[in-house]
């Protein structure tokens, strides 16, 4: 029986989640995929709008566990149970630690690691009754090669990919994998804050001399995402052009 891959891809209007939900949907004709928005919603729309009947928008915010389990009854109810999550939403707000504030730092926490504790624990019901799955945790390189000013955002990719080792033993006999990616600079979502000089000295940095294509990310999550990845779990796969 053919395997019709159910996808929520968190953070779906930003420029990775955007990306990746239109290769999934350009690529496998059966797959439907949930894009994750909580108040920007414009690129997602555009994506259901390209791919009526396979793409649709759920509301989601990913700290709250209550919105978990809605968005998990609205997928089974409108497609069936869900069998791949991506948790790609996130964001840093960078300081200083002497000047940290309490609200950066928790806030941070709560977007970027428990969000993703919830998202799993949710979506491991529905894989379990399957017993077949795929969960990926967007990271980021910062998790490995940690820079000076974010120690909030560090802190919670590296907890990140904390969890999805662990997660990943407790899983790994339920069909249900468990990986993480840690992405290096993506063009279009570099930070806004950079000047043109910056951006040239960041590429000179790294041995390929240029950011990420959002599309060769969306191409690993791809794979991991397929049943062919199914002896691959647990890894942090490192995409960063060589730069660490």
């Amino acid at each position: 029986m053919e395997l019709i891959r159910r996808i929520l891809i968190t953070g779906a209007n930003g420029k990775l989640g955007h990306a990746t939900a239109r290769y999934f949907l350009e690529r496998d004709l059966s797959c439907h995929v949930f894009l994750g928005v909580r108040e920007r919603r414009e690129q997602a729309e555009a994506v259901v709008a390209d791919f009526p009947g396979r793409a649709f928008l759920c509301p989601l915010e990913i700290t709250s566990e209550e919105a978990w389990t809605e968005a998990l009854a609205g997928i089974e109810a409108q497609s069936g149970l869900l069998n791949v999550l991506i948790n790609n939403a996130g964001y840093h707000d960078d300081a200083l630690l002497a000047s940290m504030s309490q609200t950066q730092w928790s806030g941070v926490l709560d977007a970027n690691l428990n969000a993703v504790f919830l998202g799993c624990q949710a979506a491991m019901k529905p894989m379990m009754q399957q017993r077949w799955g795929r969960m990926i945790n967007v990271a980021s390189l910062s998790a490995l090669h940690s820079p000076a000013g974010q120690t909030n955002y560090a802190a919670a990719k590296a907890g990140v990919l904390g969890l999805t080792q662990s997660l990943a033993k407790e899983c790994a006999r339920l069909g249900i994998t468990v990986n993480a990616i840690c992405p290096g600079h993506i063009e279009g979502a570099l930070p806004k804050s950079w000047s043109d000089e910056q951006i040239k000295a960041v590429k000179r940095e790294t041995p390929m001399r240029r950011f990420a294509r959002p599309e060769e990310i969306a191409a690993v999550l791809f794979f991991l995402a397929s049943a062919e990845a199914s002896y691959m779990t647990g890894t942090s796969l490192k995409l960063d052009g060589a730069l660490v």
